[in-house]
């Protein structure tokens, strides 16, 4: 060990010796060692590369699907997307209205005649379902339809000069009532003894008459281009079949929107019954009934409709205003008719189909009119 130091010194010197020349000295390159394989860099980077695809001014937004399949949509069509999206805007802005009594502002590209031509094909179909189970103009029950109609049609404005309509259709099982733009109504048997009095016939008219007074249709229709743009997009960008997509959409737009025409249906036709001097507090006593005959209810976030216990809690809040409204009309007086529909519906019971084939109740007045319900 120790003789091999000194041979160690002497192999340095002669290499010293070696590598000069005259009086400069050439420094030998630092010693690398050879990397391993396993020392490789597994990947990479293009995020930096200038000229790239990438650049450190376009990172990705993520690696979640919908985001990085967003980027690449935004990063490839930016130009057309700016271009439709500011035209959309400016289209969507102005079309855009307020609802007659509440204000709420929202989307309508369709004009009351051409809803009312559209509803024409409805009205048909729904004559032709019920066919042979529509009771007959002259049945007691027809008429008392037909009065609350008529005393409810001047607080609407200009919707009593439509061609209205009266169907009274026999099924006890169903509880339901709908208007068809144009001025068709249709009760079924069923929601009667809910109803229980004229006000809670009222009720159930002013709701339905008030969907036709704030255009519900023609708003539903103008949504549904937004709601097919949104369910497409939710497809692309999801990677999703365009059922789940449009379940998706239905959730998240078109059932909230539909809750919110029902509220504001409610709110209107309160108005209205209460217009017609008919006591609004008897709005609450019929959804108190209807709450009462409810089996089963699905959840509100999936319901079309708010929860009868919701409408009643919105119901008392506008109260005050109605109660307003039927005072100054002087409507006290007329008490006496609250007894009416009750008799009528102890004397003349639907047995069965009558009068089959016979006209349907109609109004006087048969010129047309912008409104529509």
């Amino acid at each position: 060990m120790f003789s091999f130091r000194p041979g160690l010194r002497l192999a340095g010197r002669a290499t010293r010796s070696t590598v000069r020349s005259g009086s400069q000295f050439q420094q030998l390159p630092p010693f690398q060692p050879r990397r391993s394989i396993y020392q490789r860099p597994r990947y990479t980077r293009f995020n930096n590369r200038r000229g790239g695809q990438w650049s450190n001014d376009q990172e990705q937004w993520g690696s979640f699907g919908p985001l990085y399949r967003a980027q690449y949509i935004w990063r490839s069509y930016q130009k057309p997307i700016v271009f439709v999206g500011a035209g959309g805007t400016l289209f969507y802005v102005y079309n855009l209205e307020e609802v007659p009594i509440t204000h709420r502002r929202r989307f309508n590209i369709l004009s009351p005649e051409t809803e009312k031509q559209l509803s024409e094909g409805a009205y048909q179909s729904t004559l032709q379902e019920y066919n042979g189970r529509i009771l007959s103009s002259n049945h007691p029950l027809t008429k008392q339809v037909a009065r609350v109609v008529e005393r409810i049609l001047p607080a609407t404005g200009g919707l009593a000069g439509d061609d209205w309509r009266v169907h009274v259709i026999d099924d006890p099982q169903m509880k339901n009532a709908f208007v068809i733009p144009g001025g068709k109504v249709f009760v079924f048997t069923g929601i009667l003894p809910i109803c229980k009095t004229e006000a809670g016939l009222a009720t159930v008219l002013g709701h339905e008459i008030a969907h036709n007074v704030a255009h519900h249709m023609a708003e539903r229709l103008s949504r549904s281009s937004l709601t097919l743009l949104a369910s497409l997009l939710f497809a692309l960008l999801f990677q999703v079949d365009t059922r789940i997509s449009n379940s998706a959409v239905d959730l998240l737009l078109e059932l909230p929107n539909s809750r919110t025409q029902e509220t504001e249906a409610d709110h209107i036709g309160l108005l209205l019954m209460a217009e017609a001097c008919y006591d609004p507090r008897e709005a609450v006593a019929f959804w108190e009934r209807m709450k009462a005959s409810e089996r089963y209810a699905p959840p509100q976030l999936l319901s079309t409709h708010p929860s009868s216990y919701n409408r009643v809690d919105h119901i008392e809040k506008w109260l005050p205003d109605a109660q307003t409204i039927y005072i100054d009309k002087g409507c006290s007086g007329l008490r006496q008719f609250a007894t009416d529909f009750k008799q009528t519906m102890r004397s003349q019971q639907p047995r069965g189909v009558q009068g089959q084939g016979k006209q349907p109740w109609t109004s006087k007045r048969d010129d047309d009119d912008d409104g529509f319900l």
